[in-house]
């Protein structure tokens, strides 16, 4: 584990920079909450159901706990979870919309999933004390997603037809955002890594494209000549676009605004 850092010494914009991440993760686990949830009733089998329940709440919770943690930079979780509007959102741009299809669910599982655990492995490695902490646990849950993902995604890359069609297509769709996602090398991401905030020696797209190889190829996809998508938002750190409105209507809580207690 490395040094403890101290967040209080961080100039304007590595705290800038930090803030960002976190809203990044936090966004993206909200809202990949919320792509779960819709299929809680609606997968295949009852027991896929019952076990996307599960990793709707695991991800709501990895959610609360990550925004949480910008209290270390003086500001207020509450505001930046529900207060927010979806253009200020700066999530996974593949967790923009929900997933049309069960196979796309599954594309998503392994694809978007896997990129935050890329991402959250090297925060985890880092100095930030919170992710130091706290990571890790979220990291051992997301065990289950992958074992989930993985059974499935070769379960559909084993059929003909439809199935593996829609998942081959909404692979390739999905890979170039979490590639940019996870290979941006702006201003804020150096800073972070200057700060020893994210592991320097973190190579998370590498990661990534190991963690999944293999599994992509049994749909006859290859990671490694997939490229990151173009048009990265700085401000944001995420790809162009944002979720839709109903969606971050969701995150935010809105229809339950009236008995938010924190």
């Amino acid at each position: 584990m490395s040094d403890t850092l101290d967040v209080g010494a961080l100039d304007d914009t590595t705290r800038d920079a930090l803030k960002r991440l976190i809203l990044s993760l936090a966004d993206s686990k909200r809202l990949m909450g919320i792509r779960y949830s819709d299929w809680n009733l609606g997968a295949p089998t009852i027991e896929t159901g019952i076990a996307m329940s599960s990793m709707t709440q695991d991800e709501w919770g990895h959610a609360r706990l990550l925004y949480s943690m910008v209290k270390e930079l003086d500001l207020d979780p509450v505001a930046l979870e529900h207060d927010r509007s979806a253009d200020e959102y700066a999530n996974l741009g593949t967790v923009d919309a929900e997933f049309p299809n069960w196979a796309a669910a599954v594309a998503g599982m392994v694809i978007a999933d896997g990129a935050m655990s890329a991402a959250l492995e090297a925060f985890s490695r880092g100095s930030f004390e919170p992710a130091q902490t706290r990571v890790p646990k979220m990291l051992a849950e997301e065990e289950f997603h992958s074992n989930l993902a993985t059974a499935w995604y070769r379960r559909l890359a084993e059929s003909s037809g439809e199935a593996k069609s829609l998942l081959v297509e909404a692979t390739a769709e999905m890979l170039p955002d979490a590639l940019a996602w996870l290979s941006a090398n702006d201003d804020a991401s150096q800073a972070l890594v200057a700060a020893g905030v994210t592991d320097s020696g973190a190579d998370t797209v590498g990661a990534f494209r190991d963690a999944v190889r293999d599994l992509l190829a049994s749909a006859g996809v290859d990671v490694d000549s997939a490229e990151p998508a173009a048009g990265w938002d700085p401000a944001r750190g995420r790809g162009p676009g944002q979720p839709d409105d109903e969606s971050v209507g969701r995150a935010r809580g809105d229809l339950n605004r009236a008995l938010l207690v924190e």
